[in-house]
C-alpha cells in the first residue's frame, strides 16, 4: 500500500480518533495540516468540495469520514483489528453512536460560554468572528442542543459509558476496539481543550482511567508533509481500480458511469460532483479529474451521506 497521508489539524476531534487508531494498529502516516475554516485551497481539489476533517489520501485515493477511513486502516493493518469479532455489529453501531448523538451533545456541551472562552482565549476578534461564521454554514439547517439539554445528556451519557466499564478495561472486552476511539475523541476534546469544563468527568472515574488506557495505548510514527507535496504524490498515482469482487449495489437507480453528486446527510453540505465508478455494500467512489492533483478517486461511507443523479446540462 502507499503511503498514508492524513489531512488534518491538531485540534480537531475526528482527527484526534484517527490519530489514535494508526497509533493502536502502529501505522506509519504523513501529516498535512490543513486550515480548520475555509478557504482550503490544498484539500478541495482532491476531495472536490468535501471540507470536513479530517481525510485520508492514499496515493491518488481520497477517503472522506472516519467511519470509512477506519475500514481502510483496518484493511491496511487486520491486526490489532478494530471490530470483536463477538461483537461486529455492536461496536459499528456504538461507533456510529458516538460519532454523532455523543459527539454533538459533547460539542454543545463545550462550546458554551466558559468553553469558548478557553478555546479563544489567545485568537484576535476576527479570527474568532470568522470561524464562527465558517461554523454556521457547515451547520444550516441543524438543530443544536441548548448548553444546558446538553450539560444533561452528557452526564446521562457519560454514566452509561461508565456502567459498561464496571468489569472490563475497555467498552466491549478486554481490548480496544471501534467504539473506544468513536467515543474517545469528543470527551477527548473537552479534556484538552475546555478542560475549564471537564468537572463533568468527576462523578464518573473509570471515565477518566478509561481514557487513560486509550491514550497510552501507543505512538504513531509520523512523519511531516507539505499540502503540495500530498497533490504531487496523487497526480504521480494511478487510483486503484475497483475491485471486480465488490458487486455493484444500486438502491437509486443511478448507473456506473452516471455523473453524479455526494454530499453529507448534514453539517458540511458542500458536494463532491464525479463519475460514479463504485457503489458497493459499503460505500461510493466517484472518480474526479482535477487540474493540480489529476485522476483521483474519492470514496464515501454509504451511511450518513446523499447520492444523487446529476442534473443534465442546458
Amino acid at each position: 500500500m502507499a503511503d498514508l497521508i492524513l489531512h488534518h489539524y491538531p485540534n480537531s476531534p475526528f482527527s484526534e480518533k484517527t490519530r489514535r487508531v494508526l497509533a493502536y494498529k502502529g501505522l506509519a502516516w504523513k501529516s498535512v495540516v490543513i486550515p480548520n475554516i475555509l478557504p482550503k485551497p490544498d484539500l478541495l481539489p482532491l476531495t472536490g468540495g468535501y471540507r470536513r476533517t479530517p481525510v485520508l489520501q492514499v496515493g491518488a485515493g481520497i477517503y472522506c469520514d472516519t467511519a470509512l477511513i477506519c475500514d481502510v486502516l483496518e484493511h491496511a493493518q487486520p491486526e490489532p483489528s478494530l471490530y470483536p469479532a463477538h461483537a461486529k455489529g455492536v461496536a459499528r453501531i456504538l461507533a456510529q453512536w458516538a460519532d454523532t448523538t455523543l459527539f454533538w451533545t459533547a460539542m454543545a456541551y463545550n462550546v458554551q460560554p466558559q468553553g469558548l472562552a478557553q478555546m479563544f482565549a489567545n485568537a484576535p476578534p476576527e479570527a474568532i468572528k470568522a470561524f464562527g461564521a465558517d461554523r454556521a454554514a457547515m451547520s444550516v439547517g441543524m438543530t443544536r442542543l441548548r448548553p444546558t439539554d446538553a450539560t444533561a445528556a452528557y452526564r446521562s451519557y457519560l454514566r452509561r459509558l461508565a456502567n459498561m466499564l464496571e468489569e472490563q478495561p475497555f467498552l466491549l472486552g478486554q481490548v480496544p476496539c471501534i467504539a473506544d476511539f468513536a467515543a474517545y475523541h469528543p470527551l477527548w476534546f473537552t479534556a484538552h481543550r475546555t478542560s475549564s469544563l471537564a468537572g463533568i468527568f468527576d462523578a464518573t472515574p473509570a471515565i477518566a482511567e478509561w481514557m487513560g488506557r486509550v491514550s497510552q495505548l501507543g505512538e504513531g510514527v509520523m512523519e511531516k508533509l507539505s499540502a503540495a507535496e500530498a497533490i504531487a504524490v496523487a497526480a504521480a498515482a494511478e487510483p486503484m481500480a475497483v475491485s471486480p469482487d465488490e458487486p455493484f449495489q444500486d438502491e437509486h437507480g443511478i448507473p456506473l458511469g452516471s455523473q453524479v453528486s455526494i454530499t453529507a446527510e448534514s453539517f458540511g453540505l458542500e458536494a463532491t460532483h464525479g463519475e460514479l465508478i463504485a457503489a458497493t455494500r459499503m460505500h461510493y467512489t466517484l472518480r474526479r479529474i482535477d487540474a493540480r492533483a489529476g485522476t483521483v478517486h474519492v470514496h464515501f461511507p454509504r451511511i450518513g451521506y446523499v447520492l444523487r443523479q446529476a442534473e443534465p446540462t442546458p
